[in-house]
């Protein structure tokens, strides 16, 4: 499913692929704090291991999901 807001702004995305994206979320340290489908924010919890993020009408994503991709 494309990514309609950016998680980590949680404003619409543009389609040009011109999003600012955290120095911290460019090397993995920062989890997403929006949602990518309707950019409403997440509940976040950040573990030692990863972290895991809640959408109120989404699914969650956890890090450990996305090292298995």
């Amino acid at each position: 499913m494309p990514q309609k807001f950016n998680v980590y702004t949680g404003q619409a995305e543009d389609g040009a692929g011109s999003s600012d994206v955290p120095a911290a979320a460019r090397l993995g340290l920062e989890p997403p704090r929006f949602c990518a489908q309707c950019g409403r924010r997440m509940i976040v919890q950040v573990r030692p291991d990863g972290w895991s993020a809640r959408c109120s009408r989404h699914d969650a994503l956890d890090s450990k999901d996305l090292e298995n991709r």
